[in-house]
């Protein structure tokens, strides 16, 4: 199989074994306990159960496993020597997979900051991008010779602004200066760990969360607000990564706003350190208009409005709205715009799975959305977009963030009284797919 195949997870949402074995504390740890009232203390049970659910993974006839390392579990309190217990555990995993045939796709964050780097201010300073170099040498030291594909952080976007603008994830925190200067360094952040990918010879992504940001109309309003809407989700990370530079029209925007970004000499040269793969995260796209509801055109601070439209097509139980032809309208964009080979890193949907008695979920909305969305990859991919794979999220129920455990993204349904883990339809369906694969 020349495609990669795969499904994903990440090590708050599926780990469990929060404070076992030097493990502390990080910020999704304190704000699931805080605000969301449920943890991932338990989750999947994944650290004791991994051999277990490699057997699983391997059985959805996948050829890759993408995953994230937990900082805290690595490097207790963001600083200092590694945890040898922690990295055991990955060492253990990535040996698990490779005896197994699939390939270990590695993320080195997926937004679990040591609450004491948060603490010590987070992502809005500096020096946190320079404590994820110092965690990416540790883990890249301990498992590049058996990891060939790294991703460096993923959805930085998700980090920045619904963390440190809206509040909505962890920290909690709303602030938008914090958010734009979360931005620039986590983009730094992801450089230097490139950096010492690429010294080591080892494949370099970083995930992007990426949508649609469609006119609702042929106003040139609608034009303007859906081009601001895509600069200031998009191209404020797409550009400085591969052009070494932040959009023109962005920098003004932001200007204007009394904001600057905190870029010093040397950084954007870092930044656009080259890249392997471009990792897309896709969930649905976006419409968006240049007037409110009462037709202004500027907002209550003499900005001009960017007022975001849910397309009028079937959502998921996110109120997500399903549009799969705008994913092929992405990834042609991406190619044609930037040039990198693409990876889908993440796609999948929540819909309200009612098990039966066996604990078996019929999710046929699932497999709608998969089958749809593959097939919106298999048309970019004869257009002519360079895409080597699909990894789909999730591999199994988990945490999902500051949902808790009411809403469910898996292949594989997960009891979390008991544990059970029993795959859905869409698990059997998503086998078969790989199966039949050219």
């Amino acid at each position: 199989m020349d495609f990669i195949w795969g499904a994903a997870t990440s090590a708050y949402q599926i780990e469990g074994a929060a404070f076992e074995d030097g493990r502390t504390a990080s910020i999704w740890d304190t704000f699931a306990r805080d605000v969301v009232g449920e943890t991932g203390d338990v989750a999947c049970d994944h650290y004791h159960r991994m051999p277990s659910d490699v057997q699983l993974i391997k059985s959805l006839g996948v050829n890759a496993y993408r995953f994230s390392v937990s900082w805290t579990r690595v490097q207790p309190g963001g600083r200092g020597p590694a945890n040898v217990k922690g990295l055991d555990f990955y060492d253990r995993l990535v040996d698990e997979l490779l005896a197994n045939g699939i390939d270990p796709w590695l993320t080195l964050y997926h937004w679990d900051l040591p609450q004491e780097l948060e603490d010590a201010g987070g992502w809005p300073v500096r020096d946190t991008a320079y404590r994820f170099a110092d965690l990416s040498s540790l883990v890249i030291d301990r498992l590049a010779d058996r990891v060939q594909n790294f991703s460096t952080v993923n959805e930085p976007w998700c980090v920045a602004y619904l963390g440190y603008e809206h509040g909505v994830f962890a920290p909690g925190r709303r602030d938008f200066k914090a958010a734009l200067d979360s931005t620039h360094h986590l983009l730094l952040a992801h450089g230097l760990a490139a950096a010492q990918l690429r010294e080591r010879g080892r494949t370099v992504s970083i995930p992007l969360n990426i949508g649609t940001a469609t006119p609702a109309s042929d106003d040139p309003l609608d034009v303007a607000a859906a081009w601001r809407a895509d600069g200031n989700v998009a191209r404020i990370f797409l550009d400085p990564l591969r052009h070494g530079r932040y959009p023109a029209d962005v920098v003004e925007d932001l200007a204007g706003r009394g904001y600057t970004l905190p870029v010093q000499d040397g950084d954007m040269e870092i930044i656009a350190t080259p890249i392997d793969l471009l990792g897309v995260n896709f969930y649905f796209g976006q419409d968006f208009a240049g007037r409110d509801l009462d037709g202004n055109t500027l907002d209550a601070s003499g900005r001009p409005v960017v007022r975001e439209i849910k397309p009028d097509v079937p959502q998921t139980d996110l109120g997500w709205p399903i549009t799969p032809d705008r994913f092929t309208t992405l990834l042609l964009r991406l190619h044609h715009d930037y040039g990198w080979p693409l990876v889908v890193t993440e796609n999948g949907a929540v819909f309200p799975d009612q098990p039966d008695a066996d604990d078996f979920v019929e999710d046929t909305e699932r497999v709608a959305y998969l089958s749809a969305h593959i097939d919106a990859v298999g048309a970019a991919r004869a257009q002519g977009a360079d895409v080597r794979g699909y990894f789909a999220w999730s591999l199994m129920d988990n945490f999902e963030w500051a949902e808790g455990y009411a809403k469910r993204f898996g292949l594989v349904r997960v009891d979390y009284q008991t544990q059970l883990r029993t795959p859905k339809r869409s698990a059997l369906w998503f086998r078969d797919r790989i199966t039949s694969a050219p």
